[in-house]
């Protein structure tokens, strides 16, 4: 299972408010980090 389908699993699933957003700024962070990597791919 790839990290990403985690935190989207673990998001349906978690009640704690605290840890959904952490969770949610993780998942953001790997979007970013993504876009990031797919500009420079593209440059190239």
């Amino acid at each position: 299972m790839s990290i990403d389908r985690f935190i989207l699993m673990k998001l349906a699933s978690c009640k704690e408010k605290t840890t959904r957003m952490n969770l949610v700024k993780l998942f953001q962070i790997r979007i970013q980090r993504a876009q990031m990597a797919e500009e420079r791919h593209l440059r190239l």
